[in-house]
């Protein structure tokens, strides 16, 4: 028998949650309190008395609301919403709507009542409200408003898939049902609509199982991603299969992939995840469910390359991952000399499908290649492939097929800021470079210098990325910031151009506007965070916040343990300063990194001149001071 205290009701529920709020705190948690606390006193509270509701529960940024009507409770969700963008507050919230049975126990509420409005508020869009099958049924002829039926969804915790539907409050969507048909409709028309649509039905089935050998697919659930879906077209681009007989041309099917994951990249009005992610996936057996859960992308983009002699065959199909769709598939076939047209042609296909709409500069941006010499492009291809192992090895092996490249067509400006790349890399990390390439230390600034300018005279994301590194070693942070603004303005989706932004903030004395531009980072690019945690720890370290720094380079040494010599002097540092000085020397004396000694004199050396407040850089050689660190001790 059910316990007296408790007692049921039928009741609407709204869940609301500020969208980003944990990166909002991180960014200022004071500015982010108070809008908070603003927002509550001047819009939700008198919004939700005015509309017959009772506030149950508070969760930091969450809001429980519980009204006895359900037409009361979504008027509330939408003026709440128009309010808050009415008065231009910072904050933007998400917000579900659910009717079921709760249990009430004092003033609180529980229940699959409350837990499915919490699941229906986490697939909401920031800023749009969305509801269950139940609220649509009380208020679809009671309310001048439009709905989209977006399907049914399995949600965490909930056995039964939920269906739910976003609401459309522009007047113009008034009374429309947008995604699901209506059914009052001739019987014999249906009947005769259904045979052949299941004809049709069938016939792609087999047209595809035998043009593409791909089976059913499983549908991704909104509520199971990893990260809210963004508010523009999300899309992974995985790694495409090379089915050349030949497997040395591998490098050519992944170059491919890359540049269609640069020129969609490219496009403000599309979310893309970076390149380091996608590729986590190759030559493994995983499925689009999969690859958009942990993405948290609704598109993915897969395919395959034959190159044969002078000719290409390109099949790609770019897939709906929450509905199993095929939005389409397609077989390319030309003369390698005309790559850059099957390329082109495919990006297009992605803009049309995903009605994707291009600014006039973007407009010019399609099509446009770094060069046109499809030999050159071929010998960037096989150095950009050893370039991405990222070793003085590689580095070096990569530097012969980039300065082919740039033989080939003197105004390549990738490879020329690859070549920049490579030699500002060696000489910021002091790695060995005399022993591996014949190059001293020495010499590298004017190499990197050297061809950092020419890249420059045909600018890519990439050279204003090697750009703003080696401000930093110039000591220019205003010339770094810049340049990292330009990275993030020529490829708005690289992962990349926004840390190198946090870094020049990092090193600039900025470490408090470094974390957003990392967050960004994580969010393009979720599956290659080891190096971000550790920028993550840099800010952190930057603040004196110690502890957090402490965290997040042990999260980042832990994903990557071959974080070697640089990296471990500032986690070593965090150790002093909260009194760890044994975890601290265990740390520095770990037999993986090169010898104490040496660990010192590359930060008295190098490290303290990145900074361009020095207090930085001399309370990291202090903390290796005070465990004995030093040019004289062991």
């Amino acid at each position: 028998m059910a316990d007296k205290r408790f007692k049921r009701k039928l009741s609407a529920i709204l869940c609301a949650d500020v969208v980003g709020y944990s990166r909002l705190m991180g960014k200022d948690e004071m500015e982010t309190l108070q809008a908070l606390k603003t927002c509550e006193s001047e819009v939700i509270e008198p919004t939700v008395k005015k509309h017959n509701g009772r506030i149950f529960k508070r969760m930091g940024d969450g809001f429980l609301v519980e009204f006895s009507s359900a037409v009361d409770c979504v008027e509330c969700a939408l003026a709440w919403q128009n309010l808050i963008q009415n008065k231009k507050q910072p904050l933007k919230f998400r917000i579900g709507i659910n009717l079921g049975d709760v249990i009430s126990e004092g003033d609180d509420m529980y229940g699959d009542g409350v837990n499915i409005a919490a699941r229906i508020e986490s697939l909401a869009d920031p800023g749009c409200v969305c509801i269950s099958r139940g609220i649509y049924e009380q208020v679809k002829n009671k309310l001048d408003l439009g709905f989209e039926y977006l399907g049914e969804q399995q949600v965490k915790n909930i056995s039964d898939p939920v269906i739910v539907y976003k609401l459309l409050s522009d007047p113009k969507d008034a009374g429309k049902l947008v995604g699901e048909e209506r059914t009052k409709a001739n019987k014999w028309l249906w009947v005769s609509l259904g045979v052949l649509v299941f004809t049709l039905f069938v016939v792609g089935l087999v047209a595809i199982w035998n043009y593409n050998k791909h089976p059913q697919l499983e549908v991704a659930a909104v509520g199971k991603m990893a990260f809210p879906l963004p508010d523009k077209p999300s899309i992974a681009v995985l790694p495409f299969v090379n089915m050349s007989d030949d497997p040395k041309q591998e490098y050519f099917a992944d170059g491919m992939t890359e540049d269609l994951i640069t020129d969609l990249s490219q496009m403000s009005g599309l979310f893309v995840i970076a390149r380091n992610s996608t590729f986590v996936y190759k030559g493994k057996p995983v499925t689009i469910r999969q690859v958009s859960e942990e993405l948290g992308v609704r598109y993915v983009l897969e395919g395959s390359v034959r190159k044969a002699g002078d000719q290409v065959r390109i099949n790609t199909q770019l897939i709906d991952a929450t509905t199993g769709n095929h939005l389409w598939a397609k077989r390319y076939d030309g003369k390698l000399d005309n790559i850059f047209a099957l390329q082109d042609k495919i990006t297009q296909k992605i803009f049309a499908a995903l009605a994707v709409e291009l600014s006039a500069g973007e407009k010019e941006k399609v099509g446009f290649k770094d060069t046109d010499n499809i030999e050159a492009y071929d010998a960037f291809l096989k150095g950009w492939e050893l370039y991405r192992r990222w070793t003085p090895e590689d580095f070096h092996k990569s530097l012969p097929y980039f300065e082919k490249a740039i033989d080939l067509d003197p105004q390549y400006g990738k490879a020329y800021a690859a070549i920049a790349s490579v030699y500002t890399e060696g000489y910021q990390s002091a790695w060995d470079w005399s022993h591996v390439v014949g190059v001293s230390a020495e010499a590298m600034p004017g190499l990197a210098g050297k061809y950092l300018k020419e890249a420059l005279n045909y600018p890519t994301s990439l050279a204003h990325q090697v750009a703003s590194k080696w401000y930093i070693i110039l000591l220019f942070p205003e010339e770094a910031i810049s340049s990292a603004e330009r990275a993030i303005a020529l490829d708005p989706n690289d992962a990349v151009g926004y840390e190198a932004m946090a870094g020049a903030l990092i090193y600039s004395g900025k470490p408090n506007e470094a974390i957003d531009f990392v967050n960004k980072a994580i969010r393009l690019d979720p599956l290659n965070i080891a190096n971000y945690f550790y920028t993550l720890g840099l800010a952190h370290f930057g603040m004196e916040q110690y502890q957090e720094a402490v965290s997040f380079y042990e999260k980042a040494f832990k994903l990557n343990p071959e974080l070697g010599l640089v990296q471990r002097a500032y986690l070593a540092a965090s150790y002093v300063y909260l009194g760890l000085e044994e975890k601290a020397l265990a740390e520095l004396n770990n037999p993986e990194i090169r010898e104490v000694r040496e660990l010192y004199d590359l930060y008295v050396k190098y490290e303290g001149a990145y900074y361009k407040n020095p207090e930085d850089a001399a309370r990291l050689i202090d903390a290796l001071r005070k465990v004995g660190i030093d040019k004289g001790k062991q």
